[in-house]
């Protein structure tokens, strides 16, 4: 039974011809609340990965010397990345079975506090190996919740969405990720006027602290939020899978390998090109740390554009296209990408950060509608959330590697950072190709509007 055509109301319908009308005010809402709660998971996870570039080694690990310092603060960073697909398979069975609207508060509150409390952490010099420690383990606590986050901030969006908007709606969520990185390197970037002395003894703290009211309103916002139509229906029709992160894992493993490899850019070129870049040129180039901050804001606002921009034209080609395109385009780009950054030019290298992640930014805008599309409603939240952070965990330790692949050659070539950006980019572009002739079209519950 077709759902009746109203350009002001979005509609949802079921296999069984049940209408669910969405008023343009309640998608709204629903964006805005997948929008908040994936900025402040990024505001706390760049907030982490420039913190492990500037501070975290010489506060947390000062018993080291200084590369040694670098290279486990940067390790640190990555323990929360080999965390998140644990999340991914706990919220993701959570999402799956009881609902994607209590799965989406508890991960938000996990996320804030989780990051509030490294503002109130004693350093090494207080407390010795207990410092880095309590380090470790929240961020392995931010690991879990952020692995559950964005899985169900984009399925929630995409369920609540007209089928032909599915990927400007799923775009939103991803401007969440440039909106993160304003306020964490904006935060930073203000704590860096701070003189040295104070910035060490308690000026870092301050952007770490900010996570608590953030993460209040984030939950006034979400506790407003409808339970998605879609998830509603599978109850009515007891379609729930058991145990629908196994289901992805021995159903539909070939859906996850692709979406794991289309993700891989969007996460792990981020970091290359944000985290590692920050730690290079702070560390190994001996530039100037506010410059590079400074960088990523300004990447940051290229972002939002490109996550715009390319929503739309997912529309038009598909998800799968963009993708490709995007991976391709940044496999070209590396090399000259990183020639300006060994500059050490505070032009070169705002202009080469801002470019980097404005290209891979390209496939990054459209992972959510391409995900979104690979996998069946009762697997969604589940494999949306695996692909994603088995490729944030395949990835988050790509800083470490690349700075102990440079401190290894005894040079300070950036190779090793060329050689890594293009092989994922690649292997996305790949997963995009494939993706495409992957998605499902032929969903059981299907949104027109």
């Amino acid at each position: 039974m077709p759902a009746e055509r109203d350009d002001a109301i979005g509609q949802v319908t079921t296999e069984t011809g049940t209408v669910v009308h969405i008023t343009p005010k309640e998608l709204r809402h629903i964006a805005a609340a997948a929008f908040v709660g994936t900025a402040l998971e990024w505001y706390d996870y760049f907030l982490f990965g420039t913190a492990a570039a500037i501070v975290f080694n010489r506060l947390f690990f000062s018993a080291l010397n200084p590369t040694a310092a670098v290279l486990a603060a940067l390790a640190t960073f990555g323990v929360g990345f080999a965390a998140r697909p644990v999340g991914a398979f706990l919220f993701g069975i959570i999402g799956d079975r009881v609902g994607r609207r209590p799965t989406l508060i508890m991960t938000i509150i996990f996320i804030g506090t989780a990051t509030g409390l490294i503002g109130v952490l004693p350093t090494y010099t207080d407390v010795g190996i207990l410092a880095p420690s309590l380090l470790v383990l929240l961020r392995l606590f931010q690991g879990i919740a952020v692995g559950g986050e964005w899985g169900g901030a984009t399925t929630i969006a995409i369920e609540h969405a007209p089928a032909k908007r599915r990927a400007r709606y799923a775009a939103l969520v991803q401007v969440g990720s440039p909106a993160g990185t304003l306020l964490s390197s904006g935060v930073f970037a203000l704590v860096l006027l701070l003189p040295p002395e104070v910035f060490d003894a308690w000026g870092w703290r301050l952007a770490f602290l900010a996570a608590f009211p953030m993460l209040l309103v984030a939950l006034w916002i979400r506790l407003k939020v409808e339970e998605s139509p879609v998830f509603k229906e599978l109850v009515r029709l007891d379609k729930r899978a058991k145990v629908p992160a196994l289901d992805v894992f021995t159903k539909s493993w070939r859906r996850l390998i692709v979406a794991v490899a289309a993700a891989f850019l969007g996460v792990g070129g981020f970091y290359v090109m944000n985290t590692f870049v920050v730690s290079y040129v702070t560390n190994t180039l001996s530039g100037d740390r506010q410059i590079v901050v400074n960088a990523t804001l300004i990447a940051a606002v290229v972002q939002i554009g490109v996550i715009l921009l390319f929503g739309r034209v997912a529309e038009k080609i598909g998800p799968g296209r963009v993708t490709f395109w995007g991976g391709l385009a940044t496999a070209v780009a590396a090399w000259p990408l990183f020639a300006l950054i060994d500059t050490n030019s505070p032009v070169a290298i705002t202009v080469a950060v801002a470019l980097g992640i404005g290209l891979l930014t390209i496939t990054y805008a459209v992972t959510g509608a391409l995900l979104t599309e690979l996998f069946p409603p009762e697997q969604r939240y589940s494999g949306v959330s695996l692909g994603y952070n088995i490729a944030g965990a395949l990835s988050g330790f790509l800083p470490f590697l690349a700075t102990w692949l440079i401190n290894a050659s005894g040079t300070t070539a950036s190779w090793p950072a060329v050689v890594i950006l293009v092989v994922i980019s690649l292997i996305t572009a790949v997963g995009g190709i494939v993706g495409e002739r992957l998605r499902v079209k032929d969903q059981a519950i299907v949104f027109e509007g």
